[in-house]
């Protein structure tokens, strides 16, 4: 790998400064930005790029780093440390990572990242969206990181397709909106996931459920009642549905589907699917009804949905009562009724001509289980109801609540609060959990207030 110089000697006698640089440390923000852009293109100019796959990553980034220290101590040797530390920092993100994005997705506790223009950087941290001190240079500078992140998945954005959603490596979904069509510059909004999805210890913990819920849905999972899991936008139906994805025996095959891939199942045998858009010709593009009829000839024993969107939510429905009992999916609904006349909406946008009676027959003989996930005011994410779904009485379909969540009010903080409580139904598929020779306790349905 060609690098010049490589490994400089430490007491090597330093080149003059650029013409106009300051001898002193940084005094502005403007000029340390200047001096970060004029190390970074000096460091370009001295890369060898064809031969830049030689090395690992870990090595590539340490010989890099060397020649960056040393760029910087050319360009302002009186710089003081932490400022030097810093630059380097920073230099290197720009070169092997997503920029001045990199301290947000490395920082703790950030849930979602929203970027209005490249001066306007927002952050969801303890269930309050504050300003963040991080910021692009200009559109084009945002732009750059942007085109980044999507090329890596295949993905792109431009003016001829100024939306798009991806994946950020370590699991997180990015969605982003460009010129014209955003006015203030390009538009991102980043939903954060992590590494290491939170484990089923960390929502008991946060109060997301009770031990007695996880019980039944544990049941459910392994007795392969088919779910849905209902809830508005940030309400943690994805992390649930990483979360309950654990109980999935080792030995099922497990297909996802998803638009930008960021389920994290755990299971050894897991087929991931993604969706494809068209090219820029308007070819190519593969949606998620046409995967999801793809995967039933894959012999799955269990489907997932990560987001039924369309008129992939009737075939969803289709394959759950054709053999593939245990599948799960998400939707965009405020309660469990709701999630209901959202499948059914969905359906008939899609261009699909059944009757109402129809439709919700396949949906009663269908779906099981609809567990609804909120956001409460100040941030709590709660379990707020689990609803059996029993069945069609005329054109009704016919459901009933085993745990609900009630709030009693609003803490000093702004935070909701409140308590969860068995409605002392009991469900109807109890038999099924017996023949898969699962037990539960026998008060498990008694109706009493939880966790007091």
């Amino acid at each position: 790998m060609a690098l010049s110089p490589l490994n400089p000697p430490r007491n090597a006698p330093l080149p003059p400064r650029a013409p106009g640089r300051p001898g002193n440390a940084m005094t502005s923000t403007a000029s340390f930005d200047d001096l970060k852009t004029l190390i970074h293109n000096k460091l370009v100019d001295k890369l060898d790029l064809s031969r830049l796959g030689d090395l690992d990553g870990d090595t590539l980034r340490r010989e890099i780093r060397l020649v960056v220290e040393h760029l910087c101590d050319t360009e302002n040797p009186l710089l003081n440390r932490s400022e030097r530390e810093r630059l380097i920092e920073e230099v290197l993100d720009e070169t092997f990572g997503f920029g001045p994005l990199e301290i947000l997705l490395k920082e703790q506790g950030v849930a979602d990242i929203m970027i209005n223009g490249p001066k306007k950087v927002f952050i969801e941290k303890k269930g309050r969206i504050i300003k963040s001190d991080v910021v692009f240079r200009d559109n084009a500078h945002l732009m750059q990181i942007l085109d980044r992140i999507v090329s890596k998945v295949g993905r792109r954005v431009d003016e001829t397709s100024p939306m798009v959603d991806a994946r950020l490596p370590d699991g997180s979904r990015l969605n982003a909106i460009i010129p014209p069509l955003a006015l203030d510059g390009p538009s991102l909004t980043i939903r954060r996931f992590g590494a290491n999805p939170l484990s089923l210890e960390d929502l008991l913990k946060f109060g997301a459920f009770t031990p007695e819920m996880v019980m039944l849905l544990e049941a459910a999972i392994k007795a392969r009642l088919n779910i849905i899991i209902s809830g508005g936008t940030g309400s943690g139906k994805t992390t649930l549905l990483n979360t309950l994805s654990s109980f999935i025996q080792n030995d099922q095959r497990v297909i996802t589907i998803e638009d930008a891939a960021e389920l994290q199942l755990q299971q050894e045998h897991v087929l991931r699917l993604e969706t494809r858009p068209p090219n820029i010709e308007g070819k190519g593009g593969v949606n998620a009804t046409e995967l999801v009829k793809n995967s039933l000839r894959m012999r799955p024993d269990r489907v997932i949905i990560g987001e039924c969107r369309g008129r992939e939510a009737l075939d969803m429905l289709q394959a759950m009562n054709t053999g593939h009992e245990g599948s799960l999916t998400t939707i965009h609904a405020n309660s469990p009724r709701d999630a209901v006349s959202r499948l059914e909406t969905m359906i008939l946008m899609g261009g699909v001509e059944l009757p109402i009676k129809a439709l919700r027959q396949q949906f009663s003989a269908a779906v099981d289980l609809i567990i609804q996930s909120n956001r409460l005011q100040g941030g709590p994410r709660k379990v707020t109801h689990i609803t059996e779904v029993v069945g069609l009485e005329q054109d009704t379909v016919i459901m009933q609540d085993i745990f609900l969540f009630v709030q009693d009010g609003i803490d000093e903080n702004g935070r909701a609060f409140g308590h969860f409580e068995a409605t002392g139904v009991r469900p109807t598929f109890i038999d099924r959990f017996e023949s898969a020779n699962i037990r539960l306790p026998s008060n498990l349905f008694t109706g009493r207030v939880l966790g007091r």
